[in-house]
């Protein structure tokens, strides 16, 4: 009789410990947020998206802080190189990167709602 408790309590244990070691990658804690319209859903864009679910508005760059976010990203990968005339383009503007010569060797564009930069030729 007392063999059997043992037996069952050892198995309970392991089977617990087993169930506690599996459970982080079987169900994680954010499993539930996959559905439509939740966090990491279809419908959620979090940038574009405020708590009630209205699409949000945020303000757009201008062009000194789009001048200002491209002179940043030409001066990191190349001092010799400057910024040329930017321009409105529709969403983005469009910079040009000059070299020492003054000869346009880059076109950039950065997008007016998220500050990204894209090359354009």
């Amino acid at each position: 009789m007392k063999s059997s408790v043992r037996i069952i309590i050892i198995s309970v244990l392991s089977l617990a410990v087993i169930v506690v070691g599996i459970t982080p990658f079987v169900m994680p804690k954010n499993a539930g947020a996959c559905g439509v319209g939740a966090q990491g859903g279809e419908s959620y864009v979090p940038q574009r998206r405020s708590p009630v679910g209205e699409l949000a508005r945020r303000p757009s760059l201008t062009q000194e802080q789009a001048s200002e976010i491209v002179s940043r990203h030409v001066k990191r990968l190349n001092p010799d190189l400057k910024v040329g005339r930017i321009s409105d383009s529709g969403s983005f503007f469009e910079a040009e990167i000059i070299s020492k010569d003054n000869e346009v060797i880059q076109l950039m564009g950065v997008d007016k709602e998220s500050g990204r930069l894209m090359l354009i030729n």
